[in-house]
């Protein structure tokens, strides 16, 4: 089932256009990865589906329902989540109490929020940390969390509001490759599991060509290439303009990687 339809978005900054008819679908438990070089588009195609930039013209649809140049406020409690290249969480909450004040937001409690804020929706909390494996820390502050276990938990913070789209911007920036590996694991599961629509950008081409089901490939704001991981590394545009031999190589090695059971 087609979840977000993005129909030629175009945004210009001055003389510079930062999107030229940007059109993509993500399928409900899909993974659509936007890669591309410094400069290429993918921050602002990112904004225009999330609500933090307004597009010139053009339509994003999710789930049926227009939500073009909606604040992103009003995208989030349509159903679109989001992760972030520095993992927004309150250090000084527990691991619990991070989920809990995301569910005590989505569910519009925060007049609440002194009065019972940690015994709030405490099992739901628990049962989304469970889904990301982070049950057994409930209890311990963020902030004596490894790096990558703090995504986790960010993670399950994006989950509590139920989402059908995650976009997740550079989920694996700061992590150790092993860590990179598990927390794109995670993120395909309960993408399936969930059927939730996923749209990433990242720059590890290991995470990319070993997770994401369908690339879109941006250079100067448009879509040079875009299908399956396959597909993309054979593209000759896109080894000359952004793998390049290294990055040709990092590629197949994701490949291989991929088909290592986890």
């Amino acid at each position: 089932m087609t979840l977000l339809v993005v129909d030629r978005l175009n945004k210009r900054y001055g003389g510079v256009s930062a999107a030229k008819e940007v059109s993509f679908t993500v399928a409900a438990g899909e993974m659509v990865a936007v890669i591309g070089p410094n400069g290429a588009g993918k921050s602002t195609t990112f904004g225009m589906v999330g609500g933090q930039v307004k597009p010139d013209s053009g339509m994003v649809t999710l789930d049926g329902e227009a939500i073009t140049g909606l604040p992103s406020r009003a995208i989030w409690r349509k159903g679109v989540g989001r992760t972030f290249q520095i993992a927004q969480t309150f250090v000084t909450m527990t691991v619990a109490e991070n989920v809990q004040m995301a569910l005590v937001s989505h569910r519009g409690r925060t007049r609440h929020l002194f009065a019972d804020a940690t015994r709030l929706y405490r099992d739901e909390a628990l049962a989304l940390l469970d889904g990301v494996g982070m049950r057994a820390d409930a209890d311990r502050p963020v902030s004596e969390l490894a790096y990558g276990d703090v995504k986790r938990v960010e993670l399950a913070v994006a989950l509590a509001s139920g989402p059908k789209l995650l976009l997740m911007d550079e989920p694996t920036a700061g992590m150790a490759p092993k860590e990179r590996v598990g927390l794109m694991r995670l993120t395909a599961r309960v993408a399936r599991e969930r059927r939730i629509g996923v749209l990433f950008t990242e720059h590890d081409i290991d995470a990319v060509f070993s997770h994401a089901d369908r690339l879109l490939v941006l250079v100067r704001g448009e879509i040079i290439a875009a299908g399956t991981p396959e597909s993309v590394r054979a593209d000759p545009r896109v080894k000359q303009v952004y793998l390049g031999e290294a990055g040709a190589r990092a590629a197949e090695r994701a490949k291989r990687l991929v088909e290592v059971p986890a």
